[in-house]
């Protein structure tokens, strides 16, 4: 084969292979063609994604708007519920703030007597309801007017009879939901009264809810003035028992004043015949009555001064952890002659464990040291509101604190025993983790180490 045929074959050769990349880039050969096809594509894609996407705004305007029309009507309906429920939701009704400040419970009577007397001058003077037109029956305007007459009776016998319901229910928890029923009834009555252009006035229904007031702090004064009364019985109690310990001491007193009296007379008759040994042992049994006698006098004296001066007593500072946790000290007042009785008693059977005594400070001003302690945690009390609950969410220090800065020098005890209530605990651990058993070859080794 010569140079030219060579040159031949390779030209062919290039051009086949020309041809065949030709054949494959042909879709795209006209790249402007090309670009304008993937663009016209791409601007579809986009229209319909955007489509798409406001058709999703859309949805989610009716979803939001739903939603909010929906919101109002639950909590509509919930505050509709509410104010038929037999529970008082503070956080929507709000804290009932007291109105009036009447010194007892029958003022609260005489006023809620005055404002029903208000409420009966208005329906008679025709104030209570009234009507905004002056129909006619049958033509005659008379005739309306009786008409009207019993239409506005019917109404208000309606609403004072729900609002009589509602004072009957009033208590502590709920005098803000019935006001808001009287307000809803209210309302209700008076919508019915629409058709008519009769309405049961704002001023009768605002008497109502005065009443509904002087009802309710009624009840609250009359609770308070309870509380008042068993502590003042309480206290009576507890002078009484003290009173009783007293006479008892004096009693036990004189009569061991007198047996040792009679013993010192005896012995010292003896003594005089007595030599040696046995003069010995009666003057040493003559000193010990002489302490004796002098022992009981004091004690006399001593209970004979405690029931004399009725200021006398013991401020007690205790705690009972098992029971009320940890930093609830009682601080309270006894004027016993054994102050750690009363402890005792608070112990007995209200409490599941004994209470631990960290200060039991005698005061011949008893009560106003008792006071003085009270005001100083007033704002830590456990019982916010019945002043007779005397425990206080403070801690040791802080007490002791308070007692030396009035000057009184008293010891405390920081750390509570608590016997009971620590042992209870340690059982308690035992029986739910109990301890694994040994093995025989874990006792061998214990009881015979040496043989292992």
């Amino acid at each position: 084969m010569g140079l030219f045929d060579f040159l031949k074959k390779k030209e062919l050769n290039e051009i086949k292979e020309l041809k065949l990349q030709l054949e494959k880039y042909k879709p795209i050969i006209d790249i402007d063609k090309e670009i304008e096809s993937k663009n016209s594509d791409l601007n579809s894609v986009i229209l319909a994604k955007k489509d798409e996407l406001r058709k999703l705004d859309i949805d989610y305007d009716t979803l939001r708007n739903n939603y909010k029309e929906a919101l109002s009507t639950y909590t509509h309906l919930r505050n509709e519920i509410n104010l038929y429920e037999n529970k008082l939701d503070l956080v929507e009704f709000g804290v009932y703030e007291p109105i009036y400040d009447f010194e007892k419970s029958e003022e609260y009577r005489i006023e809620q007597k005055h404002i029903i007397e208000l409420q009966k001058n208005q329906i008679s003077n025709g104030v209570a309801a009234t009507c905004l037109v002056n129909w006619s029956v049958d033509g005659s305007e008379a005739k309306g007017k009786a008409s009207t007459k019993r239409f506005i009776k019917l109404m208000l016998r309606a609403f004072n009879g729900e609002c009589d319901s509602f004072i009957a229910k009033v208590k502590w928890n709920n005098v803000n939901q019935m006001q808001e029923r009287i307000k809803k009834s209210f309302d209700a009555i008076n919508k019915l009264g629409e058709s008519q252009k009769t309405f049961i006035q704002t001023s009768y229904r605002d008497l109502k809810i005065k009443q509904l007031i002087l009802e309710h702090e009624y009840q609250l004064k009359r609770q308070k003035e309870k509380e008042e009364l068993r502590s003042i019985q309480e206290e009576l109690r507890e002078e009484e028992r003290a009173r009783r310990e007293f006479e008892q001491a004096q009693k036990q007193a004189e009569k061991d004043k007198d047996n040792y009296e009679k013993a010192l007379i005896k012995a010292r008759n003896e003594i005089e015949k007595a030599t040696g040994e046995k003069h010995l042992k009666l003057q040493n049994k003559i000193d010990l009555l002489e302490q004796e006698l002098k022992e009981a006098l004091e004690r006399k004296e001593r209970a004979l001064s405690m029931a004399q001066q009725t200021k006398r007593g013991h401020v007690y500072i205790i705690s009972n952890i098992g029971s009320f946790g940890e930093n609830v000290f009682k601080i309270g007042m006894t004027r016993r002659l054994e102050p750690t009785d009363r402890v005792r008693e608070l112990g007995d059977a209200s409490v599941p464990f004994k209470f631990d005594i960290h200060s039991m400070i005698f005061s011949e001003e008893a009560p106003t040291l008792e006071n003085e302690l009270h005001k100083a945690f007033s704002n830590k009390k456990v019982n916010m509101i019945n002043g007779r609950r005397e425990f206080f969410n403070v801690t040791i220090e802080e007490i002791e604190e308070k007692v030396h800065e009035l000057g009184i020098d008293a010891e405390f005890i920081k750390l509570p025993e608590a016997m009971e209530y620590r042992e209870s605990i340690a059982i308690l651990d035992k029986l739910n983790n109990p301890a694994p058993k040994e093995t025989i070859e874990e006792l061998i080794a214990k009881e015979f180490p040496a043989t292992i």
